[in-house]
């Protein structure tokens, strides 16, 4: 949870209904919970209507049939889509993805259905992806089953379970709108203020907690959404912005991203994903020259719009030399659960390099509303100063945005990212080309070793910190890096080091050069002949993701000695996650709210929650002040199973045979 200055939003004027009120602190027993709280965007919710109700065409009947859909069906571009969906509609669109050969399985298939229901790993269709029926959201049930049943001895009944349309533990929305333009989306969200609804978010539903996906709610779904990144790209000239920021906020991504030292932006609206905006990238860089990079998530189905929101980790794309995801953000465009249509961003800033910061600080955010929030022109769009009694508070609307999850704050239409200066780009991939071979294999703890000094104590390999944070790795055998490096000749130092130095094993290491960036190697990568020309997603959709979290493994712990890099690599239960340090560090504009372990981190990992709690954790992070549980995890892929320690003793890992009411009420929740 996040402490915030005072309410975002609230209502002056107390003969009106509360839109919302978003209160100082959020108190979730779990993250489970948050992930599941989305946009809440009334006092309560209507109803419970069983999620298996059949599916009409027409969107006035269906799920709650008695609230006059067709007046929400008025206020609609001629574009939007407005239908009822069910568990038919999830099994018959859905299901058959997960049949497909794991190398041709995408996705990008599972985005386009005509539902929208789709996710990419099959069971977060119910309550914590676990289709095991539960009338209770799985509470008087315990990990130790939810492991048995998801990852280690799953039952033969799992099939029954996945065909029962009225298994309790569904968790599908009945109700579906596929906005095309803004006005879709407040006429939704004031529809659901309105009638006490519930509203989910979803743009890809790459989310491993299943955070866009909720029974009794009406789901926006943004995929069809205004496309901006094709002519999102803007140069920024400084002899014609002026020197303060216009009063609709027109010039401020401009002046902001010139007071960073950067001239470019690029646009991105709110139903977009990775590969649409790389392609937009490499597009404009082919046709111009190459002069831009974006930092962005590894799969081309991943969205800045949930990413972002969480941190955003750019191991593929330069995250250690230009920050997380969610430094990128200059401007934000959303529409708020009171239903007002706003954009908003940093309007006053100071420099702070003095304090070792490479971007300016944050000290004043401002915002616009949209007068005429029906008119379906963006042209006519008219941004001005916001009615009194809304009452936003922008500069805690843009602190709780970046860092606190997406779907929660309000749905984020469009978003204003920050380009870089493109740099060459190469790529390292370990024992894989030609083929991969057992003497390669025999070494494989040396790559391992030499990943962890090269990324987070390259002094050990005698490398410069600038050649090191040139570089990022996502926790597979890939090297990625931009600009300046000299990982093949650390690679043979290393190899020389552990007395292995022979020719044959530094050609474990294969360089490709001569490719533009990341995206465009992955798209020459693919070889799923269903996505031509698209940057593929990884990982490929499956029945059920990571059911835990990574670690946020502090540098200054990893300082103190060479024997801890060691200890690392003796007890992880996989590959880091190298995408911190460096601008991750050093980029923030001290104005959000990710967690300052991941400013601190020198890379992700995971580990036993045995081996965790009772020998590294205190060790690694500061627990003298037991009123204040310090950040641990990563959010990314972190998965329902998470939890933290027992809530009486720190050390000791919340037991899996409990319940999940139990954990709840002894262990420390993965949000906190």
């Amino acid at each position: 949870g996040t402490d915030l200055h005072g309410p975002i939003i609230k209502q002056k004027n107390s003969n009106r209904s509360p839109a919302i009120i978003i209160h100082n602190k959020l108190t979730m027993a779990s993250f489970a919970d948050a992930a599941r709280f989305l946009l809440l965007t009334a006092v309560g919710i209507a109803g419970n209507p069983s999620t298996a109700d059949a599916a009409s065409a027409s969107p006035v009947s269906g799920w709650r049939s008695d609230l006059d859909w067709a007046a929400l069906n008025s206020k609609l571009s001629s574009s939007a889509s407005l239908i009822d969906t069910s568990y038919d509609d999830y099994t018959g669109e859905c299901f058959p993805e997960f049949s497909v050969p794991i190398m041709s399985r995408t996705n990008h298939a599972l985005i386009d259905q005509p539902s929208g229901m789709c996710l990419p790993w099959l069971y977060l269709g119910w309550e914590m992806s676990w289709p095991r029926p539960s009338e209770n959201g799985h509470l008087n049930q315990t990990a130790d089953q939810a492991l048995q049943d998801l990852l280690i001895n799953p039952p033969t009944d799992v099939e029954s379970w996945l065909a029962d349309p009225t298994n309790p533990s569904l968790n599908l929305p009945s109700k579906v709108l596929f906005p095309s333009i803004a006005s879709d989306v407040v006429a939704a969200v004031n529809f659901a203020k309105e009638n006490g609804l519930e509203i989910s978010v979803k743009n890809s539903g790459h989310s491993y907690q299943g955070a866009s996906s909720k029974k009794n709610t009406l789901l926006l779904n943004m995929n069809r959404y205004t496309h901006y990144a094709p002519t999102g790209i803007t140069d920024c000239d400084a002899s014609i912005l002026g020197s303060t920021v216009t009063e609709d906020l027109s010039n401020q991504p401009c002046l902001l991203s010139l007071a960073k030292n950067k001239s470019s932006l690029i646009r991105v609206g709110g139903g977009e994903n990775f590969d649409k905006v790389y392609r937009a990238v490499i597009a404009a860089n082919e046709e111009e020259g190459y002069k831009y990079h974006v930092v962005g998530g590894a799969a081309g189905t991943v969205s800045p719009m949930g990413w972002s929101w969480q941190g955003g980790l750019g191991g593929t794309t330069g995250g250690r030399l230009y920050g997380f995801g969610v430094d990128q953000v200059v401007q934000l465009e959303m529409v708020l659960p009171n239903g007002a249509h706003v954009k908003f961003g940093p309007t006053e800033w100071e420099d702070a390099s003095a304090e070792g910061f490479t971007v300016p600080r944050t000290k004043v955010v401002s915002g616009v509303c949209r007068s005429n929030p029906d008119e379906h022109d963006e042209e006519k769009w008219i941004w001005g100063r916001c009615p009194e009694d809304f009452d936003i508070d922008f500069n805690d609307l843009y602190f709780a945005v970046r860092g606190g999850g997406g779907g929660t704050w309000g749905v984020v239409t469009s978003v204003f990212l920050q380009l870089h200066d493109y740099l060459p780009f190469s790529a390292y991939f370990f024992n894989m080309f030609p083929s991969p071979t057992e003497e390669c294999s025999a070494i494989a703890p040396q790559f391992a070793e030499f990943k962890a000094k090269y990324m987070s104590a390259p002094s050990l390999l005698n490398v410069t910190k600038e050649h090191s944070l040139a570089c990022g790795s996502p926790p597979i055998l890939d090297i990625y890096c931009y600009g300046e490096e000299d990982v093949m000749q650390a690679w043979a130092r290393l190899l020389d080091l552990n007395n292995l130095a022979d020719p044959a094993k530094v050609a474990c290491l294969f360089n490709i050069s001569g490719v533009p960036g990341y995206a465009e190697l992955a798209m020459l990568g693919n070889k799923n002949d269903r996505i031509p020309g698209k940057v593929p997603d990884s990982p490929a959709p499956s029945p059920s993701g990571n059911p835990i979290a990574g670690v946020l493994v502090p540098q200054s712990w990893l300082d103190e000695s060479e024997e801890n890099i060691k200890t690392v690599l003796e007890n992880e239960l996989n590959t880091p996650y190298y995408a911190f340090g460096g601008a991750t560090a050093s980029g923030p504009d001290q104005a959000n709210s990710l967690s300052q372990a991941h400013r601190n981190a020198a890379f992700m990992a995971y580990f036993s929650d045995d081996y965790f709690w009772g020998n590294l954790f205190p060790k690694m992070f500061d627990i003298s002040d037991k009123t204040k549980f310090p950040p641990v995890f990563g959010s990314n892929h972190a998965g329902f199973l998470t939890a933290g320690p027992l809530k009486e003793d720190w050390t000791k890992p919340c037991p899996p045979e409990w319940t999940f009411e139990e954990r709840r009420e002894k262990c420390i929740s993965f949000q906190e």
